[in-house]
Formats: structure tokens, sequence, C-alpha cells
């Protein structure tokens, strides 16, 4: 089964189209980059992904679930599919890195424990599994605001590999990162793909780290779909002409 799977997905704000009919198929253990210059829709495309807005219209079904239609506990239910890393980390500074991956298992533990922050055993020890396979385990105990920007990331991609989500949505994970730390963060999203089979959507700004990365290239334009080739076949000669405004590439008459 496709993991996700969206099929003319369009959104407009105060009636000005932002996407029209956007197409998209991720298999499961695949990466796609979502590139393009910005204003192309890429945010807006990741907040219908994630349903955080309903789109006006389209279909976006996550492993056969037409998050489109849900609502109430139903919605709820299907987002435990939806794993997400933003670009602001989104972690509780004063917990600790494992403290925050035990957020992760929110949706299975039940609420008292998380109050008080009593987690058993095998949660912790889960957790903790999932900072060891992010290179983070050491820091376990760490609060998160002691961490680097990079560090943490990875703390929230820890926490989605916790949470046990198959679809994972990355909106501009490394745009504040430096080259070193960028590259491990996609290293480990790239792994939630190759050694556990999820299906990984990364929404990136620098198309210089496309290679080696992801497996498909998705170029938006203008709110539409106007690339979707695999990674490979994403030369600079195809991302200049994507990055290039229109009337710069219409030859003058």
């Amino acid at each position: 089964m496709t993991a996700l799977s969206v099929r003319g997905l369009s959104h407009a704000y105060g009636g000005v189209p932002v996407l029209t009919s956007v197409d998209l198929d991720v298999e499961p253990g695949q990466v796609v980059a979502v590139v393009g210059p910005s204003g192309a829709g890429k945010t807006t495309l990741f907040r219908c992904l994630t349903r955080l807005v309903r789109a006006d219209a389209g279909a976006l079904e996550v492993h056969g679930r037409d998050l489109q239609q849900l609502e109430g506990a139903a919605l709820r239910d299907a987002r435990r599919d939806l794993g997400l890393v933003f670009q602001s980390y989104n972690l509780v500074r004063r917990l600790t890195a494992l403290q925050n991956v035990l957020v992760g298992r929110l949706a299975d533990v039940p609420t008292w424990r998380v109050v008080l922050r009593r987690f058993p055993a095998h949660e912790q020890a889960l957790a903790a599994s999932c900072l060891d396979q992010v290179g983070l385990l050491r820091f376990a105990h760490t609060r998160a605001d002691r961490l680097s920007g990079g560090q943490q990331q990875r703390v929230a991609i820890a926490r989605v590999l916790a949470s046990r989500a198959r679809v994972v949505l990355a909106d501009e994970p490394v745009a504040s990162l430096d080259p070193a730390s960028a590259g491990a963060v996609l290293a480990a999203l790239r792994s939630l793909a190759t050694s556990h089979g999820k299906a990984v959507v990364c929404s990136l700004h620098q198309v210089d780290l496309v290679a080696g990365f992801a497996d498909r290239v998705v170029g938006l334009r203008d709110g539409r779909v106007v690339l979707d080739v695999p990674a490979a076949r994403f030369t600079p000669d195809v991302a200049r002409d994507l990055y290039t405004p229109e009337l710069e590439r219409t030859p003058a008459r």
C-alpha cells in the first residue's frame, strides 16, 4: 500500500490560489525532497499534509485513510501515522533529551504517567534506543536547551521514531543549521526510511543537500508540481530552471 497519496490537493488564501491540483505518491521506505522557490507553496503543502490546515479540495490518504474526510477522534487516531519534524525543533527546553523523546509516546501511555513523568522501564528503554539510533545516547539526561541546534533536531527525529509513525513530514528541518549539523540531521531522517521503512517527505531550501539524501525530487512553482524526478536526474541545470522566474525562462519576442 502507498504510504502517502495526494490527489488534486488545492488551497487558497483570501481567494488567491496557493496550491493547485497537487498530486503526490510516496512509498514506504522512500525519501522525497520537496523543493521550489520562496512562495512556491511548500509550507502550505506541509500544513495541508499534516491537517493543520484543511485543503479546499482534493484527497489526502495516509495508509488508505483519507484525512480530508476525518474529524475529531477519527482524525486524531489517523494522525498517529504522521510524524512531524519542524524547523523550530518543538522540544520542551527544560526537559532532558530522553524526556523529550518520551513525549512521542503520549498516544500509548496513560496521561497520569505523562503528567508525573513516570514512564515504565520499557518505555524509557525504547526512548534510549531511539536516541542511540540518532547518535545521542550520551546526551540522554542533558536538558534540551543545553544541546546544539543540530542535536535538538536529532532529538526531534528520535521522538518521531519513538512514536512509531509510519509517515514522516519534515518542513525545512535544516534551514537554520550549519553544514555539518545539517548533514547529521538528514542522515538521521534518511535512516528512518532505510532502516525502518518509513515514508519521508522533506522540504528543503538548500538544493545542494538533495544528492545522497532523497530518492525523488518534487519541484513546486506557483503552487503546482512542475517536476517529479529521481534524485539522480535533479541536475544543476534542472534546479536552475526550477528557480528561474517565468519571465527569465521565456525567450523575448
